[in-house]
């Protein structure tokens, strides 16, 4: 396939992924044992059925941010995975059980569009009213925010902005639901920031289930280890000390003995199911009691079942000693108590007790009460010993539901990675937007809808498209003019640089994910700082262009490092004719008196670099790789945001940026350990390439001296490395001393470490145990 016939072929939605979507969906409807399970992919065939139909019938078009025909790009559409809509609203649907309720005492026919007329009416509004000042409301998708905006805003004395926002409403009034579901706890504090809500917590503690495996080794602990000795105990009685086993005479009271234990062993086994060792015959528990069995039925034991015998009690006496004895005993004792632990499902009906005292809908303020020993009370109650300490799997979601800054969260490790703080970011966001209005009902609510609206799910999109923005929704428009003004562009800045600063601390070596970007971005339009910040675009429908973002992105960079920085030389960067690009297309774009939707010079410098640097050029290899290469280049060029959070939003990462850079060495060296014997290695050179990168960045911001020192501390933990990573990137460390010294970094035994290749990647080629100097095989 020619490239333009590439690009065609990927700007048309492919029927055939939602086929093999909707194929997959009815196999784990059909087959899967799990009730549950069949129920959600009948759901998903449902709505991948929608996809097919809509494509099919003209009703979608894929690859448009307005995907369905009639609706407005404002409308939330159901989306299904890889961005496809289905044609459904997701305000949309049969009415709600609220929406009945609501219908029923107004009066009204239940219809959706009798609901609206009713909330306009002066009961209608009163209600509204009444929701506003209690908060006692859930916004679920942003459409349900717009009833309570028409009120808010009457009663702020806007009744032109509140009629304005009707007529944009009223057509989809019979469609859609624009009144929030009514909630009987006020919305949790619009500044919480927390991974999970109480609710959450308890939904997943209350879905742990016993361990099979513990409650197995519980009851053999419990009641089969000591069966056994008892067994063993009854056999020893009839053994004299040469070790000779003899069963009496069907008259002695050992026979009766003997019928009583066996009793006592079908009573346990019926009633003790876990454990099911005992019932294999060539255990040792297993021969005492097959031989107990047949010497009461025959009064007698066949010479091989008295020769399993005497092996049987003589390993187990020679093993743990006699019962009785002070070994056995204490060994007994220990696995007793060990035995009378509580489990993990016990400890966790205990905590979910302290849970549900708690407001549901918000986090948890402080985890120390919910997570201390068991109490003397809770002992009484559940019977879970008092003191028992709760175990690291059960404080797990309750630790996730911590409310506290962002900062701590990272800080106890509640947020682990940077695209986990990337969920946590929006309530932050919201927090801030919401702070940007004076009026504390309209400040809730608009920190409810936006925590609803980043549920939007993305769309697919073709041709440079952009997602639809929290500011295009017409009831945020409705009421943009009650933003306080530069004490929230104030407030947007202060957000920025702190969640700026703590991603570049937490997680230096990781390029910040797209749903952290798209927040940033919220914060710098709200901050009116003109820091663009990009995405990282997807190889496989990347259509060959960027948009003029890109540019002036990479024009903040060549401002920062573009007077002979390491960074600039290391990937062998002319930001001189960057800056030179960057003046000639605003001027172009100028003259045109329009806003250009792309960046053809910069589309063009990412080629010819791509060309010239990624390993493989100019062989044959995929269009995705071929794609991936020119995108890396676009992200070496802008620094991927690096450069935009430090020069123009003015990031402070806490530390030197000597330290930023060696933890990103640490990356380097975690993720090379993952290539080796790893048969799909490219998705983890690509990420050690950008952690490389990384380093190279904060590196180029350190004075020469501290420079040296880093690279001097990078070679000593170099040697220390295993001889597989060391030897992997020898080439690499070797090519940036030679940047150091003045020449380029590929020349000789160096390389420039980059992550996509269109051929082989010297990166892959697993280095013999004497390449890495100082290092040995382990």
């Amino acid at each position: 396939m020619n490239d333009d016939a590439e690009q065609q072929h990927l700007a048309q939605a492919n029927p055939g992924y939602a086929a093999g979507q909707l194929a997959a969906a009815f196999r784990t409807a059909a087959a899967h044992p799990d009730p549950e399970t069949r129920r959600r992919g009948a759901e998903r065939g449902r709505r991948w059925r929608a996809v097919l139909d809509g494509m099919a019938n003209g009703l979608l078009t894929i690859g448009s941010r307005t995907p369905v025909a009639g609706l407005p790009a404002w409308v939330t559409p159901e989306v299904v995975r890889g961005g496809f809509a289905t044609g459904e609203p997701s305000a949309g649907g049969p009415l709600l059980d609220h929406e009945i309720a609501t219908a029923r005492r107004a009066g009204v026919p239940g219809t959706r569009r009798a609901l609206f007329a009713h909330f306009l009416s002066e009961d209608g509004l009163a209600h509204l009213h009444a929701l506003l000042d209690s908060g006692r409301y859930e916004v679920t998708v942003p459409e349900e925010a717009a009833l309570l905006t028409v009120a808010w805003l009457v009663r702020a004395g806007e009744p032109a902005a509140a009629l304005d926002l009707v007529e944009e409403l009223a057509p989809f009034a019979d469609r859609l639901r624009f009144a929030p579901r009514p909630s009987g706890v006020p919305a949790p504090r619009h500044d919480a920031v927390h991974r999970s809500t109480v609710a959450e917590a308890r939904a997943a503690l209350a879905a742990r289930r016993p361990s099979t495996a513990v409650e197995t080794q519980r009851e053999a602990l419990a009641v089969w280890h000591p069966f056994g000795d008892e067994l063993l105990l009854h056999w020893l009685a009839v053994t004299d000390e040469r070790g000779r086993i003899h069963v009496p005479g069907p008259d002695d009271p050992w026979h009766a003995r003997s019928a009583a234990l066996l009793r006592r062993y079908h009573d346990l086994a019926r009633r003790h199911t876990h454990c099911t060792k005992h019932l294999r015959p060539k255990e040792n528990l297993g021969i005492l009691r097959g031989a107990l069995e047949e010497a009461v039925a025959a009064g007698e034991l066949t010479p091989r079942r008295l020769g399993l015998l005497r092996h049987a009690v003589t390993s187990m006496v020679r093993r743990r000693g006699r019962p009785g004895s002070a070994e056995h005993t204490a060994l007994r004792r220990r696995q007793a108590a060990h035995a009378a632990l509580p489990s993990h499902h016990a400890l966790a009906g205990v905590v979910l007790g302290r849970l549900s005292g708690l407001p549901q809908e918000g986090g948890v303020e402080e985890v120390g009460p919910v997570l201390a020993p068991v109490s003397e009370r809770e002992a009484d109650e559940t019977g879970v010993p008092a003191g028992a300490v709760v175990p690291a799997a059960v404080r797990r979601p309750v630790e996730a539901a911590l409310s506290a800054p962002v900062a701590t969260l990272v800080e106890r490790g509640v947020v682990p990675s940077a695209e986990v703080l990337a969920e946590l970011v929006p309530q932050l966001v919201a927090a801030t937007t919401a702070e940007a209005h004076r009026d504390p009902a309209l400040r809730s609510l608009a920190a409810a809808h936006y925590r609803a609206f980043r549920n939007r799910r993305s769309l697919l999109l073709f041709d440079l498209q952009r997602q639809v923005r929290v500011e295009e929704l017409p009831w945020v428009r409705a009421v943009a003019a009650q933003r306080a003004g530069s004490g929230a562009d104030e407030a947007a800045a202060g957000a920025l640089r702190q969640l700026g600063g703590l991603a570049v601390r937490a997680f230096p070596g990781t390029i910040l994910p797209n749903p952290l970007i798209r927040e940033l971005s919220v914060l710098a339009r709200q901050a009116e700082l003109g820091a663009p910040f990009v995405e990282e675009l997807a190889a496989d429908i990347f259509m060959g262009t960027f948009t003029p973002k890109f540019l002036t992105a990479a024009r903040i960079a060549a401002e920062l490092l573009g007077a002979g920085s390491l960074y600039e030389r290391y990937y062998a960067i002319d930001y001189a004719a960057v800056r030179n690009l960057a003046v000639i297309e605003a001027a172009d774009a100028a003259r045109r008196s329009g806003r250009a939707r792309t960046s053809p010079g910069f589309a063009e410098l990412c080629r010819r670099r791509a060309a010239e640097f990624a390993p493989g050029a100019g062989r044959a290899g995929s269009w995705v790789a071929g794609n991936g290469t020119v995108i890396e280049q676009a992200q070496i060029l802008t620094t991927h945001n690096l450069a935009t959070l430090v020069h123009r939003v003015g990031i402070d990462p806490g530390v030197g940026w000597d330290d930023v850079a060696l933890r990103c060495f640490d990356t380097v060296c975690r993720l090379t350990g993952r290539v080796h014997h790893n048969p799909r290695p490219l998705g983890t050179v690509k990420d050690t390439a950008y952690a490389w990168r990384q380093m190279i960045f904060y590196l180029s911001l350190c004075a020469p001296d501290q420079q040296r020192y880093v690279v001097a501390r990078v070679t000593e933990d170099f040697a220390r490395q295993p001889w597989h990573v060391a030897g992997r990137l020898a080439p690499a460390l070797t090519g940036l001393r030679q940047v150091l010294a003045g020449e380029q970094a590929d020349q000789g035994a160096g390389r420039r470490l980059l992550g996509w290749s269109t051929g082989g990647h010297w990166f892959r080629e697993d280095p013999a145990p004497d390449q890495a100097p100082g290092s040995h095989p382990r």
